[in-house]
């Protein structure tokens, strides 16, 4: 069995990565402590073909497939790794699932901009009271003339401080049945913004609330029934997410090697201590073993359509395992050095420890694998009347 990339995607790969490297590594340090949105990256990227990858070309995108998606993903951040945040946007998350639901008119309307790296598409999903329980959702969706109006409050939205549109969403009805989604425009009536929070990553996020924010019939994604539909597109998100905790974690390491390789004490290079030789040799596996995972999942999903609950829980708990587990050796490691911003090592811890959390925190994976393994769901819900 070959594990090697396919020839057409090995030779991908090598193109990306010198564009990262020659165009985005000289301002590589500064887009990541930068709190805007790069849209000169996206723009670029654009130019380069590398949005819209994972959108079938009936549909409007590049149609490439997962697998060119995520190994465009970690040939950016081996020049940038804030880049890395822009192909995933293009191509991960709510454009996806925009893009596969959406009406002609409605994919005419926005995609062009979003494929030209002009706008962006947030997602409106985890509410003060829903997170991981995201069926517990009580954002509503009430007929009004031939639209919804909209009532309640959406917390943690990805590029709330930046996207022009925001998918949403919203209850139409009782029970996992009455949830599906909604476009909102940023500009609507009825929508208010509040001021930017920052993660400890360094990124913001802004609280949405929705005050009978009108939403017309064509700006509804999809209607009742249509939660299972749309969040099936949770299992291509992760992979997005897997990827960048691989390249990160890969970025932090390398940089580390290298420092080890170059840094005396006690007469010697750091790199022949053997303490910290096992360290590494014990990232090293991590990372390769979740990279195997993370292309099985690619594969396999471009085969079948999407990949299975099963394979993205198994590569995103492997990736962030290994990337935040790579950073944080690289960071011990390079000691002081790895501490500053100088560097960024501790860049790369913070954004990995994130995703542990990000699109189904690692305890959520957990919990997945485990029905995968004994046959059965385990319900989390109390069961307390």
């Amino acid at each position: 069995m070959d594990f090697s990339l396919p020839p057409e995607v090995d030779e991908f790969r090598r193109s990306v990565e010198a564009f990262s490297l020659e165009r985005l590594a000289p301002d590589a340090r500064a887009r990541a402590h930068s709190a805007d949105y790069p849209w000169d990256v996206a723009r670029a990227m654009a130019a380069q073909g590398l949005l819209g990858l994972t959108i079938p070309e009936d549909k409007g995108g590049q149609g490439a497939g997962l697998l060119a998606a995520v190994t465009a993903i970690q040939a950016v951040a081996r020049g940038c790794p804030r880049s890395a945040d822009v192909v995933q946007a293009g191509n991960f998350g709510p454009i996806r699932t925009f893009a596969e639901y959406a009406t002609p008119a409605q994919r005419e309307r926005y995609l062009p901009g979003l494929l030209a790296g002009e706008t962006l598409i947030g997602l409106g999903m985890t509410e003060p009271e829903a997170g991981s329980a995201v069926t517990d959702l009580t954002t509503s969706a009430v007929p009004k003339g031939d639209g919804v109006l909209v009532n309640g409050t959406k917390i943690f939205s990805t590029h709330s401080a930046e996207a022009t549109v925001f998918l949403v969403y919203v209850r139409f009805g009782p029970g996992v049945g009455g949830i599906g989604s909604v476009l909102v425009d940023r500009d609507s009536e009825g929508l208010t913004i509040g001021e930017p929070s920052t993660f400890m990553n360094g990124e913001h996020w802004c609280q949405l609330y929705f005050d009978d924010c009108y939403v017309p019939a064509g700006q509804v994604l999809l209607g009742e029934g249509g939660f299972k539909r749309q969040i099936s597109g949770f299992n291509v998100e992760r992979l997005g997410n897997a990827s960048r905790s691989i390249a990160l974690g890969r970025y932090a390491f390398d940089q580390a090697t290298e420092h080890l390789n170059t840094r005396h004490q006690f007469g010697r290079p750091l790199s022949e201590f053997q303490g910290l030789q096992w360290m590494f040799a014990e990232a090293a596996v991590k990372l390769e073993s979740a990279q195997m995972l993370l292309q099985r999942a690619a594969v396999t999903g471009d085969r079948d359509g999407i990949p299975s609950a099963f394979d993205t829980a198994v590569a995103k708990f492997a990736a962030n395992q290994a990337g935040y587990g790579a950073a944080d050796v690289a960071m011990q490691a390079m000691g002081a050095t790895g501490f500053s911003t100088e560097a960024l090592v501790e860049y790369c811890f913070r954004r990995t420890r994130g995703w542990m959390i990000a699109g189904g925190s690692t305890e959520v994976l957990k919990n997945r694998i485990a029905e995968h393994v004994f046959g059965r769901r385990f319900s989390q819900r109390s069961t307390a009347s």
